[in-house]
């Protein structure tokens, strides 16, 4: 657990409860932004959001179930105030679930559609941070998931599969996996499933990755289909709960977003913090071990554009310099050039290093010492070990390791690498 320093305790939150402003139960984060959306933050759509109490309760919880196609059933679909899930069964044979108002809880919904049921709108990312190009085939649901949070303490957030729409219903159709449970309700799966981790030992300097579940509508918890669509569910896993904690990651299919709890956010790094870091860094005077010129770490603003005291890395042996265009041929083809160290002769990516700006991401406030391969973004050592283990969902049946700021797929032994300064010679 990261204890800041003196000066910084001002920046710190306090505990939900004691805050001024609304009570606050947690954020969501998108992976792969590093602190922003590359056109900016505008309205739903953001890099993170949080989520907080709302003036008047928005929750819903199920109430009575109408079997077939009968009036009440049909009434329950029409009606614009009143929530609903349908599931067909069949051509002539529908389960309509009403949806009763809920005093105790806030409901809050995820989603790619732009109507207003969605409160965050999230769209496909793409590697290298950039935001879904309107050509791709998007496989995030229009109405992707629903988190419920309760309105008094501890503030428990579970999340379930599929958001109503601007009728307030869902429909799960007759391809949807579905089935009746033992006290008579229905239960079902999206197209492409909503899958979560929890994180063993919360999300601290001592976490390791859990395994993906797929949660239901109702919200219980699977084990995966064979692939995202297949219309067979996994096995029910009892033992396991659908209730998010702090670090529990949430894939729609396109997007991996993560579950930050006010109590945990309060006990992480800041942006102030992460900037102090960067010029603890920076007043170190690392230098180029060739070049002899002083290297710094841009400002957390400019997290893009590409500095003359840039720092870049042989990321093979991790040895830090300057930019220098000799000493080996850039390959045509690839992202990312294959250079010659000069100073141990190991060949590897040689790329500009990239402060992780996004604090959400990070475990703990130690400096950073470690970067990401072959992207080239930088942390602590603890939060660069604990993201290289986590098997990321890709596509639609395969996972891999990714680095949180950018998602491009790791590569390497480690999937990063300690940095080598060289420090001034004066």
């Amino acid at each position: 657990m990261f204890s800041p320093p003196a000066a910084d305790q001002e920046n710190i939150s306090s505990s939900p409860a004691s805050t001024k402003g609304p009570v606050k139960y947690g954020e969501l984060i998108v992976l792969g932004y590093n602190g922003s959306l590359p056109n900016g933050d505008k309205g739903r759509r953001k890099s993170r959001f949080a989520l907080c109490r709302r003036p008047k309760a928005n929750g819903v919880k199920p109430s009575t179930v109408h079997m077939g196609c009968s009036p009440q059933a049909a009434k329950a679909i029409s009606n614009k105030d009143q929530h609903s899930i349908s599931y067909t069964l069949s051509r002539v044979q529908t389960v309509v679930v009403e949806y009763t108002h809920d005093i105790n809880t806030d409901m809050f919904q995820i989603g790619r559609s732009t109507e207003s049921p969605i409160d965050f709108v999230v769209t496909d990312t793409m590697p290298g941070g950039h935001g879904d190009s309107q050509s791709v085939q998007s496989t995030i649901s229009r109405f992707a998931c629903r988190i419920i949070c309760q309105r008094s303490p501890p503030y428990t957030a579970h999340i379930y599969a599929a958001g109503f729409d601007s009728s307030k219903n869902i429909f799960l159709g007759e391809k949807a996996a579905k089935w009746r449970m033992q006290d008579g309700q229905m239960d079902g799966l999206t197209t492409n499933g909503v899958l979560v981790m929890h994180p063993r030992h919360g999300f601290t300097q001592d976490s390791k990755p859990g395994l993906w579940r797929e949660i239901s509508v109702c919200g219980s918890v699977f084990t995966l289909r064979e692939t995202r669509s297949a219309q067979q569910r996994g096995k029910m896993v009892d033992s396991e709960s659908q209730e998010l904690v702090d670090g529990s990651l949430i894939d729609l299919c396109g997007a991996t977003l993560l579950w930050r709890t006010a109590e945990g956010l309060a006990c992480t790094p800041t942006i102030k913090h992460l900037e102090a870091l960067r010029q603890e860094l920076n007043a170190g005077r690392p230098q180029c071990p060739v070049g002899f010129n002083t290297l710094a770490f841009p400002s957390l603003r400019r997290k893009e554009v590409l500095d003359e005291k840039q720092p870049w890395a042989y990321l093979h042996c991790g040895h830090v310099h300057g930019y220098h265009a000799w000493g080996g041929q850039a390959e045509v083809e690839a992202e990312v050039q294959e250079r010659e160290c000069p100073m141990c002769r190991s060949r590897g990516p040689y790329v500009p290093l990239w402060l992780g700006c996004e604090a959400g991401f990070y475990l703990d406030a130690a400096p950073p010492t470690h970067a990401f391969v072959p992207c080239g973004h930088v942390c602590s050592e603890k939060t660069a070990s604990f993201w290289s283990q986590i098997p990321l969902p890709h596509g639609t049946h395969t996972f891999h390791a990714a680095c949180p700021f950018c998602v491009q797929q790791l590569t390497g032994d480690a999937g990063y690498k300690r940095l080598i300064f060289q420090g001034p010679l004066d």
